[in-house]
């Protein structure tokens, strides 16, 4: 399957979580057993060969892609997560949503100084969750490769946050 075929089986959910937002429910497409092995294949494509070591997801759905893209890269897999969630010390950092912020969680010992590490998550909208991710990731020494999405929502504007990394997407809207 091809990004366009895959964009067709995701669906529209309006106003979802709140009035005036169109949600784009990608269930419909993790369900689907030749779409999500499409667009797992095509993000594994992508990284294949870049020496990556620690491929690295986002609460939660992050963590369907990147815990599989990590598997077949035959790379280590590092949860984010909100506070809280992490049973050992972990690093924090907090950023800014539209309206207040928000904070993810690592465990201090993800990331060896000098690993090479890929963000993968399921959507990058305004890039802020992505953002803090890979200021955590190089406070703790690491080196980005790129953050790879399942779906950009381009009219936000996320991939400016980003724009000195490689970001890869494989559907926009």
């Amino acid at each position: 399957m091809n990004a366009e075929e895959l964009k067709k089986i995701i669906r529209d959910v309006p106003d979802f979580p709140k009035k005036g937002i169109i949600f784009k429910d990608i269930t419909t497409l993790l369900k689907d057993r030749k779409a999500f092995k499409s667009a797992v294949d095509m993000m594994v494509d992508y990284y294949r060969g870049k020496d990556i070591d620690k491929v690295v997801g986002i609460e939660s759905r992050g963590f369907i892609f990147a815990s599989v893209v990590a598997y077949q890269l035959n790379a280590g897999f590092i949860p984010v997560r909100k506070p809280g969630k992490l049973p050992a010390t972990v690093e924090r950092m907090t950023y800014q949503l539209e309206y207040g912020e928000d904070t993810l969680e690592i465990h201090k010992d993800a990331v060896i100084p000098g690993e090479r590490v890929v963000l993968i998550d399921d959507l990058i909208a305004t890039g802020g969750s992505a953002q803090a991710v890979i200021k955590l990731i190089e406070k703790m020494g690491g080196i980005i490769v790129g953050a790879g999405f399942l779906v950009e929502l381009e009219f936000l504007n996320g991939r400016e946050k980003l724009n000195e990394y490689d970001v890869f997407t494989i559907i926009k809207y």
